[in-house]
């Protein structure tokens, strides 16, 4: 069988705020159609390697790999960042990211948040995006609600929304940091309905995720990261089932899925 190319590769990825080392050489391949998920406790680096991958954050050390394509840097350790804007640019719209916090604008109808991206920062033709954005909003199940503001809807709804944004621009890849931290357990259940779905066409995801259940229901591997390093990584069905590190049975005693 042959090996599906990688989408994102992070190769050995140092990132430090001033004198504080957050992540100290951390590898980590997303294959094309797989789900990785990154799991452990807050502080362990998992959503500043997300921020790093996406090009938000300027890691010292390693390397950012996107479709086979190096990020290009100029200067050193702290003073290190992306060297050409255009492919900064290029890897962060074929990249989604879907935040925690949902970052929609309070101010445009949730159909202009879907459309906003693709039509400003790619180009697009309105009415070609219009009805993606609609099929988009169908998909995560709030069609209906075109027309409203984010304040007008549940948190549940919010993130669906985001998603649908996320999807709308058509990403090779898409990030998930804590999609559903901030939403209680019964809206919680509306966002992971829509990631196992999304895992099932098999598009290419990495989620930082506090919810066990989830990264093992739909993940392809998953990386426990312990201060900023990877302790341990695996299959689903290994990691949960049979962890080898000390450090990990301690994590999984109180978060693995039943």
């Amino acid at each position: 069988m042959t090996q599906k190319a990688p989408v994102i590769e992070i190769k050995d990825l140092h990132k430090a705020y001033g004198t504080l080392e957050v992540l100290k050489g951390v590898s980590i391949t997303a294959r094309a159609g797989d789900v990785v998920s990154m799991i452990g406790s807050s502080g362990s680096g998992k959503s500043t390697l997300l921020r790093c991958a996406n090009l938000l954050e300027d890691s010292q050390q390693g390397d950012v790999v996107f479709c086979g394509e190096p990020v290009r840097w100029r200067g050193h350790g702290l003073h290190r960042h992306p060297a050409d804007r255009q492919q900064m640019i290029r890897i962060r719209t074929n990249l989604s990211m879907v935040f925690q916090q949902f970052n929609l604008w309070s101010h445009m109808t949730i159909l202009q948040n879907v459309m906003e991206a693709p039509l400003t920062v790619l180009g697009r033709d309105k009415a070609e995006v219009e009805a993606s954005a609609r099929r988009y909003l169908d998909k995560v199940g709030i069609g209906e609600k075109c027309d409203v503001y984010p304040a007008q809807l549940s948190g549940g709804q919010q993130q669906r929304a985001a998603i649908a944004r996320a999807l709308c621009m058509e990403p090779k890849a898409i990030l998930f940091d804590e999609p559903t931290s901030a939403l209680d357990p019964e809206l919680e259940q509306e966002v992971v309905k829509v990631i196992k779905d999304l895992a099932n066409e098999g598009r290419t995801m990495i989620i930082v995720t506090h919810d066990m259940r989830l990264a093992a229901d739909v993940s392809d591997h998953v990386v426990f990261l312990h201060q900023g390093k990877i302790e341990e990584e695996g299959a689903p069905s290994t990691l949960f089932k049979n962890p080898q590190t000390d450090r990990l049975k301690q994590f999984l005693s109180a978060t693995a899925p039943a």
